[in-house]
């Protein structure tokens, strides 16, 4: 799987004929230096994690430009239809969709979803979750978005049911976990994860400006954690 990190918690995936954007807040990201078209070309779906603009993101535009499917909560999925999104799969928390390569599954996060509109009316757009993209080619490793949450047990249960190879952090504090209790999440309920891919930091002033704490309070795991450049693909 080839994996690159846009910056606070978009992804770009690409497995076989599949090009997975998870999250792409890209225009006003200041972490994103890059060309968002280019970024996001040949796009087949798009899995949102929850509601917030920070990683609805660019999904209308892209959407219209690609024909990407989005898949996330039925709420999302119809916000995003009233905007003009044609082809959406709605799900919701515990449920798996069949995307023919993959599968997407969404699991409990802690967090809110919701936007305010051009009248000043905040609307609730549904829960926050993290997904778990699963792929059907042998040796494609799964990979578990935590979307923004806070530390919770039942992550130990997400490791058993899934297994993921790939799990992205939030770790930037404020909005989400802040770094010791994202490794302590890391550690303690994801101890056999193998590639660990801190997120949602740097973006804005309010939040931790870089991973090096995090680094720190993983410890002897250190070692899991990559830190992917911006833009720049890897292979997992």
């Amino acid at each position: 799987m080839r994996i690159t990190w846009f910056g606070h918690s978009a992804y770009r995936l690409e497995f076989g004929g599949a090009v997975v954007l998870i999250d792409p807040f890209l225009t006003g990201n200041g972490t994103f230096k890059g060309d968002v078209e280019a970024a996001t070309s040949g796009a087949t779906h798009i899995v949102l994690t929850h509601g917030h603009g920070d990683h609805v993101g660019d999904t209308v535009a892209i959407a219209g430009r690609t024909g990407a499917k989005i898949v996330t909560s039925f709420e999302l999925c119809q916000y995003l239809g009233r905007k003009g999104v044609a082809k959406t799969d709605p799900m919701n928390t515990g449920g798996t969709t069949d995307q023919g390569e993959f599968t997407v599954s969404l699991t409990v996060a802690f967090h809110s979803s919701s936007e305010m509109d051009g009248n000043g009316v905040l609307h609730n757009l549904g829960p926050c979750n993290g997904a778990v993209i699963t792929p059907r080619a042998a040796g494609e490793a799964v990979v578990y978005h935590m979307g923004d949450t806070d530390i919770f047990s039942d992550m130990a249960l997400i490791g058993e049911i899934y297994r993921p190879k790939v799990v992205m952090v939030p770790m930037g504090d404020r909005f989400t976990m802040g770094p010791r209790t994202a490794a302590l999440a890391v550690r303690r309920f994801l101890p056999d994860v193998p590639v660990v891919l801190p997120c949602h930091f740097a973006t804005f002033p309010p939040l931790v400006q870089t991973p090096d704490a995090f680094l720190k309070e993983m410890g002897d795991a250190a070692g899991r954690v990559r830190v992917p450049l911006i833009g720049e693909a890897f292979e997992a």
